[in-house]
């Protein structure tokens, strides 16, 4: 009898489950933060303003931010080839994306530094662009996941080779998903502005907020329809043993028109996720026009995870299909690690990540509240 009572199959969906909520936690926690610093000169006018747009992130952003190290561990642990794909061909993408993400902290500690006028206002501009870079590359890169990225592997030693370049990225659907991401994301910063600011901040931000939501609920359609009878999907033709050790090299994958919906006409309950993003993003554009707070903000939260939820439903068993090579693309069945890693590494998430979310709860529950000019002055260490 085995000593692992989880079959190697039921362990890859479930580290693609993972990896799924991992990739939500990370878009609907740190999106915000992403959304209010890139929304700075849109809701606030004056420093003391932009102040309070920044308390409310201040205290919080660190933490939203080691989702997405999470998820990066997870792939370096889970999915191995998936990681090397990924991170090695697509290393300047994650570098103009990192340099975003240290913008951030650097912003928000050298901002209030000095009172000059203009000091303030070059950081305000690069905290703004950090933000909508960011958010502009996430989109891009699952918009490129769809599209099929240019590399293959060696037959030898399976080392993917990508031969792509980073301007290659930003085709024209990419860029819709690019800019679906960024209003999207922005949409959510709207509506945690609306919630937790005060004064002209909130007006501004449920204004913004509720065009941003229509846009992305035009955005989001637009994008499935174009993935619906615009794109090439893939599709394994061969037989699929989920219990096989890793090993991209075999198996074929036939490139069909419009192949990325064949999971929604097999599973049904699949078309849950694009509803969930048409309806969340539209009724948190009513919610926000007639000023809603909190639960304008689910709804912005919603519409990420139907977003996410979408695109990983239509890629399965896909996890980085390839252009170049398409039997070379990366699926659940044969990018993963070993059973007994993957079984080793469930055991840990069922102890760890409980603390994690539990420790992120009562962070939110000690920062709860509203933040207005009034409550920074009496606090010396506010940005």
């Amino acid at each position: 009898m085995s000593l692992i009572p989880l079959d190697y199959g039921t362990l890859r969906v479930l580290w693609w489950l993972l990896l799924g909520a991992l990739l939500i936690g990370f878009a609907v926690l740190d999106g915000f933060d992403l959304g209010v610093a890139a929304l700075l000169p849109a809701v606030a006018k004056t420093d003391e303003e932009r102040r309070v747009a920044l308390n409310l992130v201040g205290p919080v952003w660190e933490g939203n931010q080691v989702w997405l190290i999470t998820g990066g561990g997870a792939i370096f642990a889970a999915w191995p080839l998936l990681y090397a794909a990924s991170f090695s061909g697509l290393y300047l993408a994650m570098l103009l994306l990192l340099v975003a993400l240290i913008l951030r902290p650097v912003g928000f500690k050298y901002r209030s530094k000095l009172t000059d006028a203009r000091w303030r206002s070059a950081w305000d501009g690069l905290l703004c662009g950090s933000g909508v870079v960011a958010s502009l590359v996430f989109g891009v890169a699952m918009g490129n996941l769809l599209l099929g990225l240019p590399f293959g592997a060696e037959p030898t030693t399976l080392r993917p080779v990508y031969e792509g370049h980073l301007f290659q990225l930003f085709t024209p659907f990419a860029l819709l998903a690019g800019v679906l991401s960024v209003t999207m994301l922005l949409a959510h910063g709207a509506a945690f502005l609306a919630w937790r600011a005060g004064g002209d901040v909130a007006v501004r931000a449920h204004r913004v907020g509720a065009l941003l939501a229509l846009i992305t609920t035009a955005l989001f359609v637009i994008g499935g329809l174009w993935v619906a009878y615009g794109l090439d999907g893939h599709v394994v033709t061969s037989a699929i043993d989920p219990g096989r050790a890793s090993d991209p090299a075999h198996k074929t994958v036939e490139v069909i028109r419009g192949a990325w919906m064949h999971n929604f006409a097999r599973w049904p309950w699949m078309w849950a996720a694009p509803i969930l993003g048409v309806v969340s993003s539209a009724l948190a554009a009513v919610l926000l026009w007639r000023g809603a707070k909190m639960p304008a903000f689910l709804a912005t939260a919603l519409t990420i995870c139907g977003v996410i939820l979408t695109v990983g439903f239509a890629l399965f068993p896909f996890l980085m299909p390839s252009s170049l090579q398409p039997a070379s693309g990366l699926t659940v069945w044969d990018a993963s690690s070993s059973h007994f890693t993957l079984w080793v590494m469930l055991l840990a998430t069922v102890v760890f990540l409980p603390i994690v979310v539990a420790y992120t709860g009562w962070v939110y529950r000690v920062m709860r509240g509203p933040v207005t000019p009034e409550s920074i002055s009496r606090l010396p260490n506010a940005y």
